[in-house]
């Protein structure tokens, strides 16, 4: 089979690889669609250290080793069944929590997810990936009636701007300096779109939330956007770190900002969440997937709209390349059936 692979700094492959093979308490499934994560994946074929949350920096930076592998949302036909299921079949469509890009992927049952009829490939290959402004929405607390604002407004922002829609934030404040990315905004349900480096950025914010936002999704992971966010929540506001701040090369104001205003920082990570049980606020990955299939089913939210470009895996190389390079990268998945 085909699996695109991170074979150097910069350089990404399309490969040959051995098909997995099915085995208890998984299945194999072929791949319709996968999705780019681009903050993740940028870091990733760049060679940053993707886990030094969990060692010291400098270990993280020494131990950095290609190649490497990416793609963890995608949507597919399951083709193989191991023992232990109780629901999954060969030819259920489903989607996906943590695979990368290939055309078969053998998965535990609990990150395969059947779709409806009604769900799209392109919605189905993005369930996993909402599920993380989703979490951070929850660990917000967030109410109906509340100000929110949604610092950066790529896949992850725009996601988060659907969901704070329906769970009923207004006003619902979209934050980018990209002019295109504020418009999309705008569509998916932002009541105002804003650029963060106008002159009265700060002021506008307070003036149309009255006072400060209540909630704040941060999703750039840039030091400088979460300084700028800080300077426009309310008393008391709540503040998710969604975005990977993979740098510590900023200072903030914690007094003035954080401590004086008594504001919460929440670490909104995906993996930060329970293993077995949800509670309030704090979800399974596995039972805000579900949710989203819901949501996605019933036309509250809409996932496939923010796709912009799709592309055969064979092009991936030169997908990367652009990764890399632009500031503004477009929503983007691969066709796994465009394979020659």
């Amino acid at each position: 089979m085909k699996r695109i692979v991170f074979t150097s700094p910069g350089t990404a492959e399309l490969l040959d690889c051995d098909k997995p093979r099915v085995s208890p308490g998984h299945a194999v499934v072929r791949l319709l669609v996968s999705s780019i994560s681009s903050g993740t994946e940028r870091a990733n074929v760049s060679g940053e250290p993707t886990v030094s949350y969990v060692v010291p920096l400098e270990e993280a930076v020494k131990n950095i080793q290609f190649p490497r592998y990416a793609g963890y949302s995608s949507c597919g036909i399951i083709e193989e069944v191991g023992e232990g299921n109780t629901d999954l079949k060969p030819g259920d469509r489903v989607a996906m929590s943590w695979t990368t890009h290939a055309q078969y992927v053998s998965l535990p049952f609990r990150q395969i997810y059947k779709l409806p009829e009604n769900i799209s490939d392109s919605a189905g290959a993005l369930i996993h990936i909402a599920t993380f402004p989703l979490a951070a929405v929850r660990k917000c607390r967030t109410e109906i009636g509340e100000s929110a604002i949604v610092m950066g407004l790529g896949v992850l922002g725009l996601t988060a701007v659907q969901l704070l829609r329906a769970a009923g934030a207004a006003p619902v404040i979209a934050v980018d300096p990209d002019e295109a990315r504020r418009a999309q905004a705008l569509k998916f349900g932002a009541d105002y779109a804003l650029d963060p480096f106008a002159d009265n950025f700060t002021s506008t914010v307070k003036s149309l939330t009255n006072g400060g936002a209540k909630v704040a999704i941060e999703v750039t992971g840039n030091g400088k956007a979460l300084d700028m966010v800080l300077d426009c929540m309310a008393r008391f506001g709540r503040v998710a770190l969604l975005g990977c701040t993979r740098h510590s090369d900023f200072t903030i104001d914690y007094y003035r900002k954080v401590h004086g205003p008594g504001i919460t920082l929440v670490g909104a990570h995906t993996n930060a969440r329970p293993n077995g049980e949800s509670s309030p606020g704090w979800w399974t990955e596995r039972d805000d997937a579900l949710a989203l299939i819901k949501l996605v089913d019933g036309g509250r939210i809409d996932l496939a709209s923010m796709v912009e470009d799709t592309r055969s895996p064979e092009e991936a190389p030169e997908v990367y390349t652009r990764l890399c390079n632009e500031k503004s990268f477009p929503v983007t998945q691969f066709d796994w059936r465009k394979l020659k």
